[in-house]
């Protein structure tokens, strides 16, 4: 990656064929196989050639003359993002599940077939992926940090991301897709025991520009995080490349740790791993000082490699400075040299002492069965190159040498890999899983579990054995069966899945993936656990049981409802407050899902949910309207009000938007309200407009906006003169611009002729002299607090919807100016806007800041909406920013210079 990092358009990037001819562990010859890339930044072989990640495509690349250069060149997949030099796409793996997984990072993707490209784009933003080689198909898989991906010897993935050093992917994504109405957790779980940011023992001196940038970040006149307490150096800054070792060659103690780069620090750290439950916990295995570390600054150990030889390899990328080029001020940027050190670059062998370099064997050459029997190698590197040249041959003849290792193999990962594939040669057997289900290791009997899957018709036989396994001594096997048995919907999956949440509901990861087998039978679940005194009994039991009441509101299923409400009225008196919490958790569920329609008859056949509902409502009004409470008392009844009738709701809603008080509780009530659909509930948001504090202008249009009757009633009041159309900010005359509706486009069009746009030219002109005037930084927090923290955050103040503000130190005024008058005219791509249309009609506008399987996530002004993608009609991204024009309108010279000095902390 040559360009690095500001080169791409030269085309400088190269793939070098090294090769060792004579055995003895060093590469002899060095030619160039493949030249004329932007930023290639992953590799991986398949088939006689290799994929390359190189952003913003994939390609496949063959020498098919023999002459060491590759003359076949093919674009596989394109749409990966380019907006971060330090977050494209990267490491790829071959996987125990025979694709090739690899790393999305920061920048993201829309990723289209290059064989398929009318088909709709797959959208990868805090998601990784996984190609499936042969068929070139491309899957959304769970992840999302920055650079860097390793498997264990189990198929365990670890990711590390900037200066959290290693993170555990904890499920895949493909099970949370299962389940429509769930919204899962994040499924990266930080598991080093110092900690993100942990401490590293460098012994290169500190870079002076670093020392220089840090002060500068803590004293706010420059953007960035302000890390290690304030410290220049120290601590994790850039972790890269996380990886497991797995090889034959070093002391047994070293097999399965975690060796990470942190390429700002010039060192390569190490991690043991120890099994916690279904997690692992991963501690300094160094104490005071590093794996290995360099008093060369420009050492930068980006990568590193599971070898043939059994020794780890590491990737030097060998750069004088390493950092992002937006993460440098200008006034140390100009002073440093980006490029030096493009010509280089390293890799190193890190060996044992003694060690004798061994014979590595051709294993391109080797023979069928030869390959088989290299499943088991105590190497990883031979296994895995034998498991994908397995793959790659597709030779069935290598089936009753699977089978027969697969049954009597030596070595577990072996056996594994045999089942492995057999599945990819569609010659697994039931007889053969169901001996893997059996088998004396619990890490197979977890894979066993997981290729289970492959069987879409399994026979009785086959689902009594894994019924049997909920009662597994194993975590890991049990875990793996919570998510397999969302496989089918069989009468016998209930029952396990009720066993399972009896003994481990408790713990939250086993909560979340029994979840994602429910996307039908949670009734059925709850209604056996609700009759289980014991379990009810457990206060650890009601999450699990909440998240059950949710599910069955959500899903819209009468039967499902109908099952919990039958047991919930069977619960003795005393369990009443358990009562309560599963009607409101199945009135939550309904109202998220837009299913609160299909909910009401199953409620209305319910005496408890009936009393539940009155008792919740009026204990809701009274705490709701006492001023003496605590404010997040408060809101939390504010929100349950949206289970109320609208007229006893409204008074106290109404009352609470026009109060003067605190923000949150205030957008507490027009969220409420936002979730009424009568158009009172409108006609009140509208008419507080005119009064309302800038920080609650977007939120009520975003309240508004939600129903396309509620914005009919917003275009009356404008052309009647009862509101004013000059508060609407631009992104929402955009979406009226764009709107589905042939009426409201035409009503808004006759608005938008009405009241000229407002002359940018014209108000920067009328602005000029605050280039020279000196603000004053309290008034101008005074107006930054009214006028932009709804979305901006700077130290310390306001909120984190748009960029932070530090930054902008360095801008000139001119350019600060236009950045307020005309937000639109520069747009940085991560904070694109979206626009969001539910089938209930409801429209939402934020950043969009995560996707799920099942789910979107908004960063809007007031905080982050979750939508489910099942009441998504569309989603599409705005060309416009969240940030509305005339931000500057009604302001003098003098104020505008105040607020600008705020800004730059003046």
């Amino acid at each position: 990656m040559r360009g690095y990092s500001e080169r791409r358009e030269e085309l400088i990037g190269a793939i070098r064929l090294l090769e060792d001819h004579d055995g003895d562990g060093v590469f002899d010859t060095s030619s160039v196989y493949a030249d004329k890339l932007a930023w290639p930044t992953a590799v991986a072989c398949y088939d006689g050639g290799i994929f390359v990640g190189a952003p913003p495509d994939i390609l496949y690349l063959k020498d098919t003359d023999g002459d060491g250069r590759a003359d076949r060149r093919e674009v596989v997949f394109s749409g990966f993002g380019l907006d971060n030099v330090q977050g494209l796409l990267n490491s790829f793996n071959w996987g125990l599940d025979n694709v090739i997984h690899g790393a999305t990072s920061g920048s993201g993707a829309r990723v289209v077939s290059a064989a398929s490209p009318l088909e709709t784009p797959l959208t990868l933003r805090g998601r990784d992926f996984a190609i499936e080689p042969r068929t070139r198909r491309m899957d959304a898989t769970s992840g999302g940090a920055q650079h860097g991906l390793s498997f264990d010897d189990w198929g365990h993935a670890f990711i590390c991301h900037n200066s959290d050093n290693i993170i555990q992917v904890m499920f895949e994504d493909r099970y949370a897709a299962r389940n429509p109405f769930y919204s899962p957790e994040n499924p990266r779980l930080s598991i080093a025991s110092d900690g993100p940011q942990a401490d590293v023992f460098r012994i290169s001196p500190v870079e002076p520009w670093r020392i220089v940038r840090t002060r500068l970040r803590v004293k706010g006149i420059v953007e960035g995080p302000i890390e290690g307490g304030g410290k220049a150096a120290g601590y994790f800054t850039s972790a890269t490349g996380v990886t497991i070792y797995r090889g034959d060659a070093w002391p047994a103690a070293y097999r399965g740790n975690a060796f990470i780069g942190d390429v700002g620090s010039n060192l390569v750290h190490r991690k043991t791993l120890t099994p916690d439950g279904v997690t692992f916990r991963a501690d300094r295995a160094d104490p005071g000082v590093e794996f290995l570390a360099s008093t060369d600054n420009w050492f930068r150990p980006v990568q590193f490699c599971n070898g043939p030889d059994g020794c780890l390899y590491v990737a030097d990328m060998y750069r004088e400075v390493i950092e992002h080029p937006d993460s440098l001020p200008p006034v140390i940027k100009k002073h440093l040299d980006l490029n030096s050190g493009y010509d280089r670059g390293r890799i190193y062998r890190i060996v044992p002492d003694g060690f004798r370099q061994p014979k590595i064997p051709a294993l391109g050459k080797t023979a069928t069965d030869e390959l088989v029997a290299l499943l088991g190698h105590a190497n990883a590197w031979h296994a895995e190159t034998a498991q994908r040249l397995l793959y790659e041959r597709a030779d069935q003849k290598a089936v009753p040498a699977l089978e027969v290792l697969a049954r009597d193999g030596a070595a577990v990962t072996g056996r594994m890999r045999a089942m492995y594939a057999l599945r990819s040669l569609d010659a697994l057997t039931e007889t053969t899983l169901r001996r893997g289900l059996q088998d004396a290791d619990a890490k197979l009997r977890r894979h066993a579990v997981r290729l289970a899957e492959s069987f879409p018709q399994p026979s009785e036989e086959l689902l009594n054995d894994l019924a049997k396994l909920a009662g597994d001594p194993d975590a890991g096997v049990r875990y793996q069966l919570a998510f397999t048995l969302g496989t089918w919907d069989r009468p016998r999956r209930v029952e396990a899945l009720a066993r399972l949440a009896r003994t481990d509901g408790a713990d939250p990861w086993m909560q979340l993936a029994l979840m994602t087998s429910l996307a039908s039978g949670a009734g059925a679940v709850a209604e056996q656990l609700l009759a289980d005194e014991t379990f009810v009994a457990r206060a650890e039991s009601e999450p699990f049981l909440r998240a059950l009441g949710e599910q069955a509101g959500a899903s819209g299923d009468p039967a499902d409802a109908a099952r919990v409400l039958r047991a919930l009225d069977s619960l003795p008196e005393a369990r009443g407050p358990l009562r309560a919490t599963l009607i409101e958790a199945m009135l939550s569920g309904a109202r998220d899902a837009g299913s609160s329609a299909r909910l009401r008859p199953a409620l209305d056949q319910s005496p408890a949910a009936k009393a539940a509902i009155e008792r919740m409502v009026a204990d809701a009004l009274e705490r709701a309207a006492d001023a003496s409470r605590p404010a997040a008392e408060r809101i939390v009844a504010i929100e349950t009000l949206s289970f109320a009738p609208l007229d006893s709701a409204l008074p106290i809603l109404s009352e609470t938007i026009r109060a003067s008080g605190e923000i949150a509780l205030r957008r507490a009530a027009i969220g409420t309200l936002a979730q009424f659909s009568e158009l009172a509930a409108a006609e009140v948001l509208i008419a507080k407009l005119g009064e309302a504090p800038p920080p609650l202008v977007t939120p009520i249009f975003d309240a508004v906006f939600s129903r396309d009757a509620w914005v009919r009633e917003l275009l009356t009041a404008f052309g009647s003169g009862a509101s004013d159309y000059a508060l609407l900010p631009s992104t929402f005359r955009h979406r009226l611009q764009r709107h589905t509706d042939d009426a409201i486009r035409a009503a808004a069009a006759r608005l938008d002729a009405q009241h000229a746009p407002q002359d940018i030219q014209a108000a920067l002109a009328s602005l000029g002299s605050a280039e020279k005037l000196r603000g004053v930084v309290e008034k101008g927090g005074d107006i930054f607090a009214e006028r932009c923290a709804a979305c901006h955050r700077v130290r310390g103040v306001g909120e984190s919807v748009g960029p932070e503000l530090a930054g902008v130190h360095d801008w000139d005024t001119a350019r600060l100016l236009t950045s307020m008058v005309h937000p639109n005219a520069e747009i940085n791509p991560q904070y694109t806007a979206y626009s969001v249309e539910t089938l209930d009609g409801r429209s939402l506008s934020g950043i969009l800041d995560s996707e799920s399987a099942t789910s979107i996530t908004l960063r809007m002004s007031g905080g982050a909406q979750t939508v489910l993608k099942t009441q998504v009609r569309t989603a599409e991204p705005m060309d416009i920013s969240l940030m509305p024009e005339g931000l500057t309108e009604g302001l003098a010279p003098q104020s505008v210079a105040d607020l600008i000095a705020f800004i730059r902390g003046e």
